[in-house]
């Protein structure tokens, strides 16, 4: 009988570069957004509030983060996934912490969900490509130590 199972967890050092990608994103499109990032557990790992993000924006940026390690799926994906649904439309929706719009993308590590990253403050489209400049940080150092 199995009794333990091992899960990949984000380092602190590639949080930060993952903070920094999504703030040099963010910077480049010309806003400022909030920028968490959550471990394995979905424990806030890492969080940055550029000058002049929304305030609001922060707690939807882990949400976001939240949702997409508790789940495994990016939150750009929800709402096609229950829009046809109308018990899970008004009725999941209302599950603390679950953000259904753009913005929350699931961190892999050798196919084994590893933790979430979340972006608020920009638009939709915006935090969701902020978003995958911080994914692809990771990505790359993934590639490099392989």
């Amino acid at each position: 009988m199995k009794v333990f199972y091992e899960k990949p967890s984000i380092t602190r050092e590639i949080v930060m570069k993952m903070l920094d990608a999504a703030c040099a994103k963010a910077e480049q499109l010309g806003i400022a957004v909030n920028v968490s990032v959550v471990d394995e557990g979905a424990n806030l790992k890492g969080f940055v509030r550029m000058d002049g993000a929304p305030l609001l924006s922060s707690g939807i940026s882990q949400n976001k983060a939240y949702t997409a390690a508790a789940f495994g799926i990016p939150t750009s994906k929800w709402y096609p996934l229950i829009e046809k649904e109308p018990a899970l439309l008004h009725g999941i929706v209302h599950t603390d912490r679950l953000t259904v719009f753009e913005g929350g993308i699931p961190l892999y590590i050798n196919e084994q969900l590893a933790g979430g990253v979340g972006v608020s403050g920009g638009s939709a489209e915006q935090d969701g490509m902020i978003a995958a400049a911080a994914v692809e940080i990771l990505n790359q150092s993934l590639n490099v130590e392989a």
